[in-house]
């Protein structure tokens, strides 16, 4: 079933989503070349915590980390490790945040230093992707309509589009009712209502679309060792059209929700 939040938990879910947004913005300036995975796991938890909210991710089903830090072929739920970042990487950083009982879920991935053409590209149509999508986030619309929107562009630009991880809704919990697969057919699947908040969230690869899982049980990487690209944003759906909620945009917004936030530290 899908669940409809009503004012007073939009309200609540946008101050989770700004949050966020804001740690997200803020680990992607600590993604340099020489900088562990692991150091910026550390540095999101405490910004979090710091904040007065939780790192959603930590201890859910078992995931260790705050953040899920996926690099190169790594497509979603890496681990935070020694690895250190080396010039021409591709960084995908997945966070979620929990405040007041509320989750906002975001995810960008993070060219470090300078990086080919080839995977710039792919960063730049997954972000594409994803706001395609966004726009597809409006009443009387249809699921479908969704994974649609992804679909077609990824694979115009003869990309691929990973299957078996989709975006889902969102709320009280990280993962509610509907599952939103980046792939389908306009006009299909459930209407989209006012009330509705969705994790949308496209993972693109550079060769095929299929995937398996590392013997840690949760890192997933492409079948062909090719690089992947993944972006999200928690969307609440309103009778004006989509409101991101997990989106940073300006600078008052920033500096308003930085108060809470302590300077970030890489920790030792």
């Amino acid at each position: 079933m899908i669940i409809g939040k009503s004012k007073k938990e939009l309200e609540k879910m946008r101050a989770a989503g700004q949050l966020t947004g804001l740690v997200l913005r803020e680990l992607k300036q600590l993604a340099k070349p020489g900088v562990t995975t692991i150091e910026i796991d550390r540095a999101a938890e405490k910004m979090i915590r710091d904040a007065g909210g939780l790192p959603t991710f930590k201890g859910y089903h078992g995931f260790p980390y705050s953040i899920c830090a996926s690099v190169n072929e790594q497509v979603v739920h890496g681990f935070p490790s020694g690895y250190e970042l080396k010039e021409g990487d591709i960084f995908s950083i997945d966070c979620g945040v929990t405040l007041n009982g509320f989750v906002g879920d975001t995810a960008t991935t993070v060219p470090v230093g300078k990086v080919s053409d080839e995977w710039l590209a792919l960063v730049r149509v997954t972000e594409e992707c994803l706001e395609l999508a966004i726009e597809q986030c409006r009443p009387e619309k249809h699921l479908g309509d969704i994974g649609a929107a992804v679909q077609r562009h990824a694979e115009a630009q003869g990309y691929s589009v990973v299957r078996e991880y989709v975006g889902h809704g969102i709320g009280r919990r990280m993962h509610e009712d509907p599952q939103i697969p980046n792939y389908g057919k306009p006009g299909q699947g459930p209407k989209i209502k006012a009330g509705y908040v969705f994790a949308v969230e496209p993972m693109i690869n550079l060769g095929t679309h299929h995937t398996k899982v590392l013997a840690d049980g949760w890192t997933v990487v492409t079948m062909d060792g090719r690089p992947s690209a993944h972006a999200e944003h928690t969307i609440a759906i309103t009778e004006e059209g989509p409101e991101v909620f997990t989106r940073i945009e300006a600078q008052a917004l920033a500096e308003a929700v930085e108060g809470d936030i302590a300077a970030v530290r890489l920790q030792p």
